[in-house]
């Protein structure tokens, strides 16, 4: 598949020029055919959708206890018409899980969907028997419990499922919810009234049938589809058209791209600034002006908008910069712009504090130690390092307390992101050269352009384990689903690797009861 799909591609990125007719069709298919925009033929009438904070209750042992129920329903996702979606505690979408640094968090996950599953918590700093991985499956009808301390900066995070093979699928009907660490230091610098001027952006692209219900052709990775199903609407927290209600003179966005493989570059319309204040893995040392902002799937970041009173600022994507030659560019999305949120200022509106000139950022990561290797990463079409995910095979052995730097190597034109578990990186360049000020802070999910490398300077956690596993992988769900995924374990410093051992694929989970 690999070979010929790649054939396919050259061809059409020569646009006719001397390979002949076949190759012009192919190329005059992809140009005309694979461009998508929302742009005006939507409505913005529908008021945006706040999730639900969860109702966390504190155990006697001080634990915060927060159910989560993971269930099928229909939802009106398309105006006036149903469709059959899944959700956490609801039909579509989840709660805001909302902890504050030093809490015990145990969550009691409830699988009542007619499948398998997991529930992953992405950007968290946790054990590996909580990290809700492959290994972690839930059967239909079954209770997982795990529990964890919190001890990581302030930070927007996420949860969704992880099954291997299914991912996309699970995560495309519904199954996902923001998750806020708090830790007190930013207290009074940024808007935080949450649903007020502290709101939630969850960003998802979708197909519908005619009907009104999810379209899941072409959801897969292969033949021509670089990077699995790309949508032509645009839902926010499950809302199409949406429109937010502002009523201070400040908002604070905190964007989470939550598609399975659409790339956003996010603007306001008539090319107003704002700042991003934090990105995946924390708060940025100050705030950053910026006119846009590129999203690969997985990556969040905190914007702060400015609004005059009766004023309407619309959310946008433009075509995002993929760095991909034509005919990839055009079939990853590369052409596509979107409306994605208004703003609509009430005529008075509540004053916000200045924009503060520095944030408390976590402080920079050390470099690693001197001698300390290089780990280099190749990524292929859905593979990397030539190789495909294996449940029962480790890829990697890091010392606990490590902090490394990780070449990841796009070797081929289609476009990638990366993503670890249980840890946090910045990143030291991007084909040679620095990032822009936006990232800076600490992340967990970076894009990796296609034919360029990107470094990146990485801190695990602090949970060992020879024989629990964490993941790295592509965070565009068509890729990772294919195989491109790999398995590492965080040992005690000076470990014999021979203790390692491969992990069990399947952990077994009760029914729960009522």
């Amino acid at each position: 598949m690999g070979l010929s799909r790649r054939a396919l591609l050259r061809g059409a990125a020569v646009v006719g020029a001397t390979v002949g007719l076949p190759a012009a069709g192919l190329a005059g298919y992809v140009w005309t055919t694979t461009r998508r925009s929302n742009v005006g033929r939507v409505s913005f009438d529908r008021p945006l959708a706040i999730p639900l904070l969860a109702a966390g209750v504190r155990g006697a042992d001080g634990r915060l206890l927060v159910d989560l129920r993971l269930q099928s329903g229909r939802t009106e996702l398309l105006p006036g018409r149903q469709a059959d979606t899944w959700g956490i505690n609801g039909s579509y979408l989840g709660p805001t899980v909302r902890v504050t640094r030093g809490d015990v968090l145990a969550p009691r996950v409830r699988n009542d969907l007619p499948e398998a599953t997991t529930l992953h918590w992405h950007g968290m700093e946790l054990p590996a028997e909580c990290d809700g991985g492959p290994h972690q499956m839930i059967r239909p009808g079954a209770l997982w419990q795990p529990a964890w301390r919190v001890d990581q900066p302030a930070a927007t995070l996420w949860y969704h499922p992880h099954p291997h093979g299914r991912t996309k699928e699970h995560v495309y009907r519904g199954v996902a919810g923001l998750l806020y660490v708090d830790d007190g230091e930013a207290d009074g610098l940024l808007p935080d009234d949450y649903g007020v001027d502290d709101i939630p952006v969850i960003v998802q692209d979708r197909n519908f049938t005619r009907q009104g219900r999810l379209d899941e052709d072409g959801i897969a990775f292969g033949g021509l589809s670089v990077t699995g199903l790309l949508g032509s609407e645009i839902l926010v927290n499950g809302v199409w058209g949406p429109v937010l209600d502002v009523r201070t003179e400040r908002v604070r966005l905190r964007v989470l791209n939550a598609s399975n493989a659409r790339i956003y570059d996010f603007v306001l319309d008539h090319g107003r600034g704002f700042h991003v204040v934090a990105g995946d893995n924390g708060l940025l040392p100050a705030p950053v002006p910026v006119d846009h902002l590129r999203l690969s799937p997985g990556e969040r970041a905190e914007l702060l908008v400015e609004l005059r009173p009766d004023e309407r600022v619309r959310l946008q994507s433009r075509p995002p910069d993929l760095d991909a030659n034509l005919a990839v560019d055009r079939l990853a999305g590369g052409a596509d712009e979107f409306d994605i949120l208004e703003l609509r200022a009430t005529p008075s509106l509540r004053p916000a504090p200045p924009l503060p000139v520095a944030l408390p950022a976590p402080p920079r990561l050390a470099p690693p130690l001197a001698g300390r290797r290089e780990r280099v990463l190749r990524f292929g079409d859905f593979l990397i390092d030539g190789r495909a995910m294996d449940l029962s095979r480790i890829d990697a052995v890091v010392p606990l307390g490590s902090t490394e730097i990780w070449r990841l190597r796009n070797d081929v034109g289609t476009p990638h992101n990366f993503h670890i578990h249980n840890a946090a990186f910045e990143v030291l360049d991007v084909a040679g050269r620095p990032p822009g000020a936006a990232w800076w802070g600490r992340k967990d999910t970076v894009y990796v352009p296609p034919d360029t490398e990107v470094r990146l300077l990485v801190q695990f956690g602090a949970y060992p384990s020879p024989t629990r596993p964490f993941m790295f992988h592509c965070h565009l769900l068509a890729h990772e689903d294919a195989g491109m995924m790999g398995q590492f374990v965080l040992v005690p410093p000076g470990t014999d690797p021979r203790v390692v051992a491969p992990p069990p694929v399947v952990d077994h989970t009760s029914p729960h009861h009522d």
